[in-house]
């Protein structure tokens, strides 16, 4: 069966995914900046609110993955503390000036998670080889790899993704991601040949307490609303790969 993981950014993004049938979560904050690392009360509260594992996101900052001391330092503290709090995994991404994986701090993450999982991202998606960056991966013990095929959508870097699959014959997973929608995610899982996929699709709901006053505080016009996951469509997903299947 292929596993869902889908792309929180709350507790309650939390709730819908669990409700939606996903097999795993990858809990972020400030989806709208690419997913930063959430907070230790949100990582409490959604291992208290699912059974399904949720894998932390350390990413502390936008603007790329090559980090100064100090945001690693805070990075790996943040680690450490939700490995404490029983997070089933951590996920993260660091590269150097020059386009490859560091391997060094992919080592400090890797053993801070232990025997729990550790995951990749999609920096290796602006890695200048990533075969190399891979057989990195691969050295420091990471888990799983998320990627769009060094592409813009997983659909565009299908042939890629297959490719990476091929190139480490078992040795890491290839988890693809970018884009992956009902309408193409049948396309996805046969062109890569990838048994799990992670996708984020939310809706909006309305937020009452902000009238018409002309009064912003984030810069945006409509901030009478925010985004939850989507069940519904999660679970239309997992009815397509299981017709799929059969």
């Amino acid at each position: 069966m292929i596993k869902i993981e889908a792309c929180c950014a709350s507790v309650d993004d939390c709730v819908q995914a669990a409700a939606g049938g996903c097999d795993r979560i990858e809990l972020n904050q400030a989806l709208e900046l690419g997913g930063l690392t959430p907070s230790a009360g949100m990582i409490l509260e959604a291992k208290a609110a699912v059974s399904i594992p949720v894998l932390a996101m350390l990413r502390p900052r936008t603007g790329g993955f090559h980090y100064t001391e100090t945001e690693f330092r805070a990075l790996c503290r943040d680690a450490e503390l939700f490995m404490n709090l029983g997070v089933n995994g951590l996920v993260f991404g660091f590269l150097s000036d020059h386009g490859s994986v560091n391997q060094a701090r992919t080592r400090t993450l890797v053993g801070i998670t232990a025997d729990r999982e550790s995951v990749f991202n999609r920096a290796i998606d602006v890695c200048t080889n990533w075969r190399s960056a891979l057989e990195t991966c691969v050295d420091a013990g990471v888990t799983r790899v998320l990627t769009s095929g060094q592409a813009p959508t997983a659909m565009e870097g299908a042939a890629t993704i297959r490719a990476m699959r091929e190139f480490v014959q078992g040795a890491i997973e290839i988890l693809p991601a970018g884009s992956i929608r009902l309408e193409n995610v049948s396309e996805v899982v046969r062109r890569t040949g990838c048994n799990q996929i992670h996708f984020a699709r939310h809706h909006l709901v309305r937020d009452g307490s902000m009238p018409e006053t002309g009064i912003h505080f984030n810069g945006q016009a409509a901030e009478d609303r925010y985004r939850v996951l989507d069940a519904a469509y999660y679970r239309s997903v997992r009815e397509r790969l299981r017709a799929d299947e059969e």
